[in-house]
């Protein structure tokens, strides 16, 4: 069975059905969806792949973390086919389906906002459901700023290409929204040099508030955006002293705290969502947006809040055609359902602890890895040229992504200077995979390291 399966490699990568394929993508579609992956998938289960070629992969990026509950699982696939029979689609405009209400009675129970009575809205992707979180705190505060973090990454919409840090992911599309404001986000590993852990947190904090003086004054601002555990900024988490800091902010100046969990969501970080670690700090969020692994690989995203503040949203400023839709949301109540019963969140950090003592060992032993940084089985591995200047090691991170690859393992680099490779393993991954794929990766670093 291709669940339990290990990597295998029969023919070359890519082999000759998945070039000729490759081929056709670069003549039917644009150039610039991007895949820097000599791969075409065939099939796949839990967290291994088969190529058109008979290749077998394991999957360390789980499609950026929509695949925590694997390729395919079988109480969903019967979720969506039953639900597929009935209908494909009901706009909530137009008619109610019972499927949104369900996930939104589940989704107000389990999501870690302020409030004691919430509510949720639904849409189709991450970056949409982070646009729609800023509506929603506009709408509510009647202010028209925000803050956002360098090394942030929210979205390819025209508002969160903005907000984004990395403007490799904007080129020539302004001018943007304005409104958005950027802050130095909390980054220890690259901290000012010689400061405790305790003054760089101070140090952040101050310049978040020195933002008020310079950027935008606190009383025009709507609400700070951040994600737990920044993704494309390279695996960077957010220290709990500083979110205490930036939640007392908030409360301060009438600010919404907003955390987007599109990557960290669904049992990744060791908890259902990374901010529940912030609500037993007693530093919840007021807003919380989630999607990637929401419905299982099934187009879907929401936003949650207490009812006070989505009560504020004028009429037809939020939802869309396909907002919400039956077979998606049937997969994702399905997704939670399983999520709860088998404990997905302490699967999380036993894979998380794991990899961590691993990859800390290799940092012990090669002299390249600067940082291992993360929360749960959400990691990142910081490559370095020198350890005392921490010149970032992109060069390295893309040829060990490219030899492992080739040996069955897929990877895949994050961070502002492409120096890390970040660790997205469906969380359905069996104990021998785990240990087959630390084993593919220390190879593959090894062989680069000793070209």
């Amino acid at each position: 069975m291709l669940r339990n399966s290990l990597p295998k490699i029969v023919t070359s990568v890519p082999g000759p059905k998945a070039t000729e394929i490759i081929e056709r993508r670069a003549k039917a579609m644009p150039g610039a969806i991007k895949c820097g992956y000599p791969l075409v998938i065939e099939r796949g289960e839990g967290a291994m792949f088969e190529d058109v070629d008979g290749n077998v992969f394991l999957d360390w990026v789980g499609g950026v973390g929509v695949l925590n509950i694997g390729y395919t699982n079988s109480e969903l696939v019967e979720a969506v086919k039953a639900q597929s029979e009935k209908y494909f689609h009901a706009m909530m405009n137009i008619t109610t389906h019972e499927q949104y209400i369900k996930l939104a009675e589940v989704m107000n129970e389990i999501v870690p906002v302020k409030g004691n009575v919430k509510q949720t809205m639904f849409v189709n992707s991450g970056a949409e459901a982070d646009e729609n979180a800023v509506k929603i705190a506009k709408s509510f505060t009647k202010r028209p700023n925000i803050i956002v973090f360098n090394g942030a990454f929210h979205g390819r919409t025209q508002m969160t290409m903005a907000m984004t840090g990395k403007k490799a992911y904007a080129l020539g599309m302004g001018p943007f929204p304005d409104g958005i404001h950027r802050v130095e986000f909390p980054n220890l590993y690259r901290a000012p040099k010689g400061m405790s852990e305790d003054d760089a947190i101070a140090y952040y904090v101050e310049k978040l508030e020195h933002a008020f003086i310079e950027s935008a004054p606190a009383d025009s601002v709507a609400a700070i955006v951040f994600e737990p555990v920044q993704g494309e900024g390279g695996f960077i988490p957010a220290p709990i002293e500083w979110v205490k800091a930036v939640r007392t902010i908030c409360d301060k100046y009438g600010i919404l705290m907003v955390t987007d969990e599109v990557q960290t969501g669904w049992g990744r970080s060791g908890r259902l969502f990374a901010s529940e670690y912030f609500k037993e700090a007693g530093c919840a969020p007021d807003i919380m947006s989630t999607a990637k692994s929401i419905a299982g690989g099934m187009p879907l995203s929401a936003v949650t809040a207490r009812k006070e503040i989505m009560d504020a949203v004028p009429v037809g400023t939020i939802g869309g055609t396909y907002c919400g839709n039956p077979v998606s949301c049937a997969s994702a109540l399905k997704v939670v359902e399983i999520m709860l019963r088998e404990n997905y969140p302490a699967r999380a950090l036993e894979i998380g602890e794991k990899a961590t003592r691993k990859f800390k060992s290799w940092a012990d032993k090669y002299g390249v890895i600067g940082d291992v940084r993360g929360m749960g089985a959400m990691l990142g591995v910081e490559f370095v040229k020198n350890l005392e200047t921490k010149e970032p090691y992109p060069e390295l991170v893309n040829e060990i992504i490219n030899a492992a690859v080739k040996k069955g393992l897929v990877l895949e680099a994050a961070g502002t200077y492409g120096n890390v490779i970040r660790f997205l393993c469906p969380l359905c991954v069996t104990d021998e995979q785990l240990e087959k794929g630390l084993e593919i990766y220390e190879e593959s670093l090894k062989e680069c390291l000793n070209k």
